[in-house]
């Protein structure tokens, strides 16, 4: 069971955008924070951040907490994240599925896990120690991935199914993520939202990337391009009404233009609560899987091109 009820449609509160929200209150229905930005005390952040608080729910997303690490779990960190949630009282709290660093460095990357049952069982003791602490629940989300570990014995997605499973945790499914590393790695990124339990996902990502040709960099500085909300569709035909946000990290737009909210509420079918979010999704993606059947070794860059292409006939 989910923790929180579907929130609808957020985006990522970046600083540029504090006094235009609290001047114009925004139609936006809850705003995802990221953690390390409000770890201090006081100061300017976080007071802007408790009054955005007074007018929308928040969704706590870290970068440091490095679940797939084998160095020990960061204690301080743990207790500034704990006081921090007891301020905010967000609706869930998240970090990514991957390591950041190991015998006290920290290399400021998402780097991906070998997917290995070692490997999982070192993640799900860590994420079962870290709720316990925390007193709830966790989000755990996919990372973009550009190289793979010979040792791999499952695949990414039954990884993180097995480890939410496991552990008891939530699934943050960043839907950018999973396209730019289907890509890279040449697999299908259907399969991917087939292998991944419905009743975990708790909220999507959607971004931009980069397209270097051969390979996608995962960037956050650029519009949701039309695979990722092809895509989209489809998570929202397999999980139904989702929270879903777009992350914009460069090159971020003036508040009053919000980038892809009117196409990612057409896509849910609307906000708070999107009832009618998986109808709308069937009609704008009819037959996609239909479309992407093909065979085996073709990237997913051909396959959801080719969708597109035979939609536009349709």
């Amino acid at each position: 069971m989910l923790t929180f009820p579907a929130l609808g449609f957020g985006l990522g509160l970046r600083v540029p955008h504090y006094e235009a929200i609290l001047a114009t209150l925004p139609a936006v229905d809850w705003f995802e924070v990221l953690t390390e930005n409000y770890l201090v005390p006081g100061g300017r952040p976080l007071h802007y951040l408790l009054r955005i608080r007074e007018h929308y729910p928040l969704a706590m997303h870290g970068v440091s907490l490095s679940i797939g690490s084998s160095a020990p779990l960061d204690r301080e960190y743990l207790r500034e994240l704990k006081s921090l949630a007891q301020r905010l009282e967000p609706a869930w709290i998240s970090d990514h599925l991957c390591w950041t660093g190991v015998a006290g460095r920290n290399t400021h990357d998402l780097l991906p896990l070998p997917y290995t049952e070692e490997a999982l069982a070192n993640v799900v003791e860590r994420v079962r120690t870290v709720q316990d602490f925390l007193g709830r629940r966790i989000l755990l989300e996919n990372v973009s991935s550009y190289v793979a570990f010979r040792d791999s014995r499952l695949t990414e997605w039954q990884f993180l199914a097995e480890i939410a499973a496991r552990a008891d945790c939530l699934i943050l499914l960043d839907v950018n993520n999973i396209y730019v590393s289907s890509v890279n790695h040449e697999f299908d990124p259907l399969e991917y939202l087939d292998g991944i339990p419905g009743g975990r996902v708790q909220q999507i990502h959607l971004a931009g990337h980069e397209d270097h040709g051969d390979y996608l960099i995962d960037t956050h500085d650029a519009a949701v391009p039309d695979p990722v909300w092809e895509l989209y569709a489809q998570a929202v035909r397999r999980f139904g009404a989702v929270s879903t946000m777009i992350e914009r990290d460069d090159h971020i737009p003036r508040a009053a233009r919000v980038p892809g909210l009117p196409a990612a509420r057409r896509s849910r079918g609307g906000s708070g609560g999107c009832r009618d979010g998986a109808r709308a999704a069937r009609h704008a993606s009819r037959d996609l899987r239909g479309r992407l059947s093909q065979p085996a070794g073709r990237g997913a860059r051909e396959q959801l091109s080719g969708a597109r292409q035979a939609a536009g006939r349709s």
